[in-house]
């Protein structure tokens, strides 16, 4: 699946990396006395939209491994007679692929799902409390 498509089928999943690109981006001019700050102010107003996001996406899925482990959705990318399958949370994909970047990007599409449940709002079964899906009794 193509990142633009996995944008846009996940749209809370999304937005986290939205804020996270945001951020990278407020840390990247943090204290550069070089940039001026109507220009950063206009770099946070203008954000970033899902095509930019998806471009950055396809070309290093391996850059949103560090928004899932925030989440706790933790990817290990595994190579065994150089073809690569990939784990997350010790559940093993037995699929292998040719190239790390393949195996990548089919890895971050479950990693969006699992992340899009986790931020989905669910009712409850008594009442009409609204809890997020990753809630759990204690």
């Amino acid at each position: 699946m193509k990142a633009i498509e996995l944008l846009e089928k996940h749209p809370l999943a999304t937005e986290l990396v939205r804020a996270w690109f945001m951020q990278r981006m407020i840390d990247s001019v943090k204290g550069d006395n070089e940039v001026p700050e109507d220009f950063k102010n206009f770099m946070l107003e203008q954000g970033i939209e899902n095509d930019r996001m998806a471009v950055m996406i396809d070309a290093n899925p391996r850059m949103l491994f560090d928004v899932f482990d925030e989440n706790e959705i933790f990817i290990s990318i595994n190579i065994t007679n150089r073809k690569f399958n990939y784990r997350i949370d010790n559940i093993i994909n037995p699929t292998e692929y040719s190239t790390r970047k393949e195996c990548e990007l089919i890895s971050i599409t479950r990693a969006f799902e699992i992340l899009e449940n986790k931020l989905k709002p669910v009712l409850e079964d008594e009442g009409s409390e609204i809890v997020t899906g990753d809630n759990t009794d204690d």
